[in-house]
């Protein structure tokens, strides 16, 4: 079955062109002019990927990013001219997956938009296991997080931090092994994007977000995880 990608762009002509490109490289396309048409489509049509234009009248790419979220975890790349860490703070906290700058190479996008399928689809199930010390149980292949039994909603790209982290508990992964494992090597000066979402995981799974028992700073360095016998330590 062909892989389903939604435009949303109100400019037609960059609409058409992506559709032409994208459908011989075996993609299914459909596309909206608005951010509320895109919103709408999105829910009937159940996507695989969104791209979506920021720029648009009436309901720009930040306000249907934040609506999207509400609907689903469908992977959205972001096109923008606008690519200040500022913006790509904003883009991620919202729930977007990944940016591409305007002007683009298909290229480029091709391969954003294949590298982020592959982690939507489980590009990671060869880590098939489970992480359960009774309060915590983290289910990589399942993509499920229980806190003491009830289930945390994590986005795709805080379960992938996550997974990163639990795959090398006890290690510290560095900031660019991290950045490049999750978002891609386009972000390796995006730390102030790892930061934010080290502070979300801690914010769902720790009990003390402020003194986090699990995810652990490494100062200067990165990141690692500490299991129940760690956490001890």
């Amino acid at each position: 079955m062909k892989e389903k990608i939604l435009i949303i762009d109100d400019e037609t002509t960059l609409a058409e062109m992506l559709t032409l490109k994208l459908e011989p490289k075996g993609f299914e396309v459909i596309s909206a002019r608005h951010g509320g048409d895109g919103l709408k489509m999105a829910y009937q049509a159940h996507p695989d990927l969104i791209i979506l234009d920021v720029m648009m009248p009436e309901m720009d790419g930040w306000e249907t990013c934040r609506r999207l979220r509400e609907l689903s975890d469908v992977p959205i790349l972001m096109l923008t001219a606008k690519v200040s860490e500022e913006d790509v703070v904003r883009g991620f906290r919202l729930g977007a997956d990944d940016y591409v700058k305007k002007p683009f190479s298909m290229q480029e996008l091709e391969e954003r938009i294949r590298a982020i399928l592959k982690r939507s689809n489980g590009g990671d199930r060869e880590l098939n296991s489970i992480y359960d010390d009774g309060k915590l149980k983290i289910d990589i292949e399942r993509q499920q997080v229980f806190k003491e039994g009830q289930l945390i909603h994590l986005t795709s790209t805080e379960f992938r931090l996550l997974s990163v982290l639990v795959k090398n508990q006890g290690v510290t992964v560095p900031h660019d092994e991290l950045l490049t494992e999750v978002w891609g090597p386009a972000y390796l000066d995006a730390t102030a994007c790892l930061s934010l979402y080290i502070r979300y995981l801690r914010e769902k799974i720790e009990d003390n977000p402020g003194e986090p028992l699990y995810i652990r700073t490494k100062w200067g360095a990165g990141y690692w995880f500490a299991s129940a016998q760690m956490k001890k330590n």
